[in-house]
Parts: C-alpha cells; structure tokens; sequence
C-alpha cells in the first residue's frame, strides 16, 4: 500500500517541530488493516496537513532498542509496571540522522521522551551516549544490549485544530538479536499524539469503528518472535493481526 496523502497540504519539519513536537504526550494506538487506513486517510479533516521533506511524503525508519540480558526494559512493559522505560536508536535512513532516545512514563501517566543526536554508525551500540540514559534513567547502571530492531515506513499528519499529531506506520520488520524476523505486510499502526486531550483524529478512528489497542513495537515485536516469553497484554492483538 502506498499512503495516499495527495489531497492534503504540506507542513515542513521547522514548522511540525516548533508546533507540534510533543516530547510529552498522550499516545493512543491503533491497528488497521491496510484498506481500512486507505479509508481513514480519505476521511481526514482537510485542514490536516502532512509532512514533506524534499517532495518526499513517506520516510523510512530504523529503530534499535536495547535491554538487559533479563530484559527488565520488555517485562516491565508486559507486566504493566510503573517507571516503564524503552531505551534505542533511531535512525532516519533517508536523510541518515539517528537520535538515541530515552522514553519514560510520566508522573500523570503519559510518554516522556529525551533524546540525544547519536552518530548513526553507532546505531547498534548504546555506550557512547550511556551518560545520557544513566542520567535520564538514574539509579545504579545496568548492562544494556541490542535486542530488537524495526524497519517501516512512516507518514507523519499534522492536526493544526489542536496541534496534535498522527502517525501511520506500514511495512513494519521486527528482528531480533538471533536474526529471527517477522514481517507484517498487512496492517497499518496508526497512532496518535496529543498534549493531554482526545484528537480530533482518535474520533475520527472511533466513529469508524476503530478503538486504540496495547502495541509496543519493541514489546509486542519480542513477543511475537519469542513464543516463550508473557505476552498477555498483546495476546488478542497477536492472534488477530499478527499471525505467528
């Protein structure tokens, strides 16, 4: 599928940033099948706006994340704990700026995210900016290694009503450290970025019969690939979008 964003006007990066960078937010997922994010796409506010780069409207995205050899970074995740961490690189293959970024669980819920420009060629290795996670994450150091990586394709819309942001994600790989891979050529995810209240596109997603669902592209990803491992939280959403 390719997103069909012609209808809509542009918004560039400075613009997108200065307005709508929301390094604190409001995240709400979805899952789509591809014609059904065709669909939504065609249903969009008109005023919505979508980012270009160069003339490009879709971009590549490769995201590394790391965890501890008992992978506390997933088990947190899967069990539902607070003080969640994620911790990896990404690195936007089309322009080759990579960011090593920290995201948290905020004080009243929510996502915090810090980053740090990275040198992309350390993609695969969290140690040059560990005084950067130490210091976000606190407490002693751990040991941290490259677990799972994503490839996909991003289109980025700008919502200026609300100045919020939503996200569609296609193609999406997983591998993991063992060189297991799943593909998932079928569905969009498609989420939602807001400062605290409900966008306009989450209502847009419900009154088409679409509600937000638990994903973690690291989580899920690793259970997915890892039958072994808990996975109850994504249990449904594995069997009904994610065949294994």
């Amino acid at each position: 599928m390719t997103v069909t964003t012609a209808h809509l006007d542009p918004v560039s990066l400075a613009e997108l940033t200065e307005r709508a960078e929301l390094q604190t937010r409001t995240d709400r997922k979805y899952v789509l099948p591809l014609d059904a994010a065709g669909d939504l796409l065609s249903r969009l506010d008109p005023a919505t706006r979508v980012l270009e780069i160069d003339g490009e409207r879709t971009f590549r995205y490769r995201s590394v994340y790391f965890d501890t050899p008992d992978l506390v970074s997933f088990r947190l995740t899967a069990y539902r704990r607070r003080r969640r961490f994620k911790v990896r690189t990404r690195t936007y293959l089309d322009s080759a700026l990579c960011w090593l970024e920290v995201k948290t669980e905020g004080y009243r819920g929510g996502t915090v995210k810090d980053r740090l420009p990275y040198d992309s060629g350390h993609h695969d290795d969290v140690e040059p900016g560990r005084w950067f996670v130490d210091d976000i994450l606190g407490g002693d150091p751990f040991v941290l290694r490259p677990t799972l990586s994503t490839h996909y394709r991003r289109t980025t819309f700008y919502q200026p009503a609300d100045d919020s942001r939503m996200t569609v994600d296609i193609g999406l790989t997983w591998t993991d450290a063992d060189g297991r891979e799943l593909c998932l050529p079928g569905v969009a995810i498609v989420e939602t970025k807001t400062a605290s209240s409900v966008s306009p596109n989450d209502r847009l997603l419900w009154a088409c019969g679409h509600r937000p669902v638990s994903i973690s592209k690291y989580a899920t990803g690793l259970a997915a690939l890892r039958p072994g491992l808990p996975d109850v939280p994504w249990r449904r959403l594995l069997r009904r979008h994610l065949p294994r």
